[in-house]
């Protein structure tokens, strides 16, 4: 199948950070957070699909996530800790190839991702606990994270999103 059939097939939709998705569950148990306005869901999951020449744009989240992959081109996941560790995370189908099925993504941590092969796509999945709500989603500021973390400036330019709010 094609990026196109599994987007039509999964009723997938574009996603501010780049790529396609769909939320595909939510827990129906609720938790209230003291660093969250308002209830979230205990669990949320979702499709995920990025063709290539697409990037998942440095983002962060208040929570956790973890990734699963299920077809297409392995995928890298880049990531840039809280003290500006920078570290390039393979999800795949190929352990000798040191892919992995699933990766785990702190809370607090930028990433973005790419995928591997220049003429294909890769289709994952993302679950993120305590569940995914877009006003714990941030999207980067080119300019700030660039200022924070000056060596991993070409990082941020190549992942970036925004330069004072707005898109680049």
């Amino acid at each position: 199948m094609t990026a196109e059939d599994w987007i039509a097939r999964l009723q997938l939709e574009p996603h501010p950070e780049g790529g396609y998705f769909r939320r595909s569950y939510t827990a129906g148990l609720t938790l209230l957070l003291p660093d969250r306005a308002g209830p979230r869901p205990a669990a949320t999951a979702i499709y995920y699909l990025l063709k290539s020449g697409q990037r998942s744009r440095l983002h962060r989240l208040k929570s956790d996530e973890l990734w699963h992959f299920y077809t297409g081109s392995p995928l890298t996941v880049h990531v840039l800790d809280g003290e500006g560790q920078y570290a390039a995370r393979s999800l795949g189908s190929d352990p000798t190839l040191g892919q992995q099925f699933q990766l785990s993504i702190s809370a607090g941590c930028w990433f973005g991702a790419t995928v591997d092969d220049p003429t294909g796509f890769s289709l994952v999945g993302c679950t993120v606990a305590p569940g995914f709500d877009f006003a714990d989603f941030e999207l980067a500021d080119q300019v700030a994270l660039i200022r924070q973390h000056p060596q991993h400036a070409e990082l941020v330019e190549r992942f970036g999103c925004c330069k004072h709010g707005r898109d680049v």
